[in-house]
């Protein structure tokens, strides 16, 4: 029987405010299977940031339980933590996050570097070209166009290896065509990689795309749609 490679079980978060705690989360059941694609929407402020944070050890909960490929994050200090993100997970954010100093190769190379990979340089290079940058190599991201800096944060994500990708709203910067065709790129990739995906997003059309959407409301989890078969059973029918 498989198991769920992300597994939240019960997650809350509270957060102190001047008018007393707030509820960011509250009770949060979520398993995404190995190799899902998973749609997380939800009004402004109903905690999909929060959920994601969550899911990345970058942010701490009140109550329950987060696991990833078995590890329980909830059990794991600040350093635990980020050995585990760096070897497991892949983040691409709304606002892009390169370092404005480096470039492109360089910013790919980071991650690659400190998990000790043998060649950081030519293997950044080689998830460059994969997102279609291979002639963009030594542009700094002031020299970048918006779809490219994103580009250059998703060959980052995926070059140490992850086996998740969180993925916070990352066409939220860019227009519809370039947000339409970083989102393909995003789901060719993670097809390719078998690489488990949580896309956050406020486009109810961008999540469609993957096999299931969750629907956030006030910090609960208040409807899993299934909009398609996993695509590891697709390929299971045809063969």
């Amino acid at each position: 029987m498989s198991h769920p490679l992300i597994d939240l079980k019960n997650v809350e978060v509270s957060l102190e405010s001047g008018a007393g705690m707030v509820d960011i989360l509250r009770g949060i059941d979520l398993e995404i299977m190995s190799g899902e694609t998973f749609g997380l929407v939800g009004p402004s402020g109903s905690g999909k940031s929060t959920l994601l944070m969550v899911m990345a050890g970058l942010e701490a909960v009140t109550a329950g339980s987060v696991a990833i490929s078995g590890h329980m994050l909830t059990d794991m200090d600040e350093d635990e933590l980020a050995i585990f993100r760096r070897d497991n997970i892949g983040i691409v954010f709304q606002s892009f996050h390169l370092i404005p100093t480096m470039t492109a190769l360089e910013n790919v190379a980071v991650p690659l570097e400190l998990a000790g990979a043998d060649d950081p340089m030519k293997l950044a290079a080689q998830e460059l070209e994969r997102v279609g940058l291979g002639h963009r190599l030594e542009h700094h991201p002031s020299q970048l166009s918006g779809g490219e800096q994103q580009r250059v944060a998703i060959a980052r994500a995926l070059a140490a290896g992850a086996k998740v990708i969180l993925a916070d709203e990352p066409t939220g910067n860019l227009d519809s065509q370039t947000g339409k065709a970083i989102i393909d790129l995003i789901l060719s990739l993670q097809q390719e990689k078998n690489i488990t995906l949580l896309l956050v997003t406020h486009d109810e059309a961008l999540a469609g795309h993957c096999d299931r959407v969750g629907l956030l409301e006030d910090g609960k989890l208040v409807k899993i749609t299934q909009k398609r078969k996993l695509r590891a059973s697709k390929k299971r029918a045809k063969a």
